[in-house]
This record gives C-alpha cells, structure tokens and sequence, in this order.
C-alpha cells in the first residue's frame, strides 16, 4: 500500500519565504491535502499565502513557540491518516526538494525517523551557518551524546521525517513549546528503542530571521540534559521519557 506522506510546516511571519518553499516541494507530494501549514500567530501575510496555495491551514491564536507549532501538525497529520509526516521549515533553510530522501529510509523499513544532518553533508561555515552556531551546535551535540548515548551528528537540525509509529508511541505532547522540541523527540524515540537514521543535507542560511535565543536555547538543552539524568537514575520519573 502507497504510503499517506504529510508535510508539517511552523511558521511564524514568513510571508518573504514560505511562497517559495511551497513551490518547491516536489510534484508528488504537492497534494494539498496533505500539506499542513501551521501559523504561530503570526502578523503578516503568512496566512495568506498557505490559503493561496490550498494547505491544511491552522492558525493559532496566541503564539506558542515552534515545538508548539510541531505538537498541532503532527496531531492534525495523525487525524488525517499520515503514515509519515514531515517537519519542513518555512523560512527556506531546509530543501523541500529533499523529502524523498528524507522519506526513503523510513519507506523502506530501514528505521522509524530521519533526521538531516548539516554535519554529515559538510561545508557547514561555508554553507553560511554563523560560527557561533556551528561551534555551539557542536558543543551541545556532543554533551547530548556523552550523557544520551546515541551518537548522532546533530541534534539541532529542524529537518526530519518521523512514521506514525513514533508519533503514535511517544508522549510528544509533553515536549516543551520550543526549539528544543528537536532535542526532546529524539530522546523519546531512543528510549522507545526505535531506531534513527541520518541522512545528508546541504546546509543553507540566507536572509531568514532566527527567533532562537543561542543563550536560552543552550540553557534548555541543559535542562533537557538534567532532566533525562535524574530520570534514568530514578531520582524522577518523567512521563515524557517513559
């Protein structure tokens, strides 16, 4: 049976970016009825453009951040019969043309989530990610392996692909409203012993705005880190990593 692909797109006030991501998601999964674009209250045209192109279009009414963002699109891709859903970011940084290989390993029984990985496809700095990203992304990324163990090249990357197995399995909503959602379900599918793939992508900054806080994201990560620690030591039991 062909398998439902759904595209999950946060945005917040991307009416300069998101026309064009639309556009350049491929043919085959243009179907409008399983593109859902998530508006985070936004107060520009953003609205406007995922009607023009015909999108599942929820708007919230307040703003909730981006993994706010994620938990009402994979809710509503969940509703909506999707075997996997894709989280594509509306401000151009991640390649729309990709999704088939996001969405390959996953088809193919090779593992349950795909996560793009900047690292793995090199030319980060000269690809214009800030240097303070880079190495701060670094950072965070090996403290996650030394106290999560899973070996992965990055955790920071908003591209990834994840089966309904996962969305139905792990307690996503529990996640923070944040950037760190990224962080968070990884960590979830990891102790649901499902297995992560990464593939390579291309790393891309343009003219988009960030509404990351590098300061605050970093001392959430901690957080995350934390957390998990007193959980696997018992000290807590958290419902998000069960």
């Amino acid at each position: 049976m062909k398998k439902r692909i759904f595209i999950v797109i946060p945005a917040y006030n991307a009416e300069d970016t998101l026309e064009d991501v639309l556009k350049r998601i491929p043919d085959e999964f243009k179907n409008k009825d399983r593109v859902i674009v998530v508006d985070d209250a936004s107060t520009d045209r953003t609205h406007q453009i995922a009607r023009d192109f015909g999108a599942i279009f929820i708007k919230h009414p307040k703003n909730r951040g981006y993994g706010g963002a994620q938990k009402t699109g994979f809710i509503e891709a969940l509703k909506r019969g999707a075997d996997v859903a894709v989280l594509l970011h509306a401000d151009g940084q991640y390649p729309p043309e990709d999704i088939p290989r996001m969405i390959k390993p996953i088809i193919d029984n090779e593992c349950e989530a795909v996560s793009g990985s900047r690292i793995l496809g090199g030319n980060v700095l000269r690809g214009g990610m800030p240097h303070y990203k880079y190495f701060g992304s670094l950072f965070l990324t090996s403290l996650e392996n030394i106290f999560f163990g899973m070996g992965i090249s990055e955790f920071h990357s908003g591209y990834r692909a994840y089966s309904r197995r996962v969305l139905e399995n792990i307690n996503f909503n529990l996640n923070s409203d944040k950037f760190i959602f990224d962080s968070e379900i990884l960590l979830q599918i990891k102790e649901k012993k499902m297995k992560i793939k990464e593939i390579k992508i291309p790393t891309f900054y343009g003219a988009e705005v960030s509404y990351l806080d590098p300061i605050k994201y970093g001392l959430r990560i901690l957080g995350i880190i934390i957390r998990y620690s007193l959980h696997k030591t018992r000290l807590v039991n958290l419902k998000q990593f069960e």
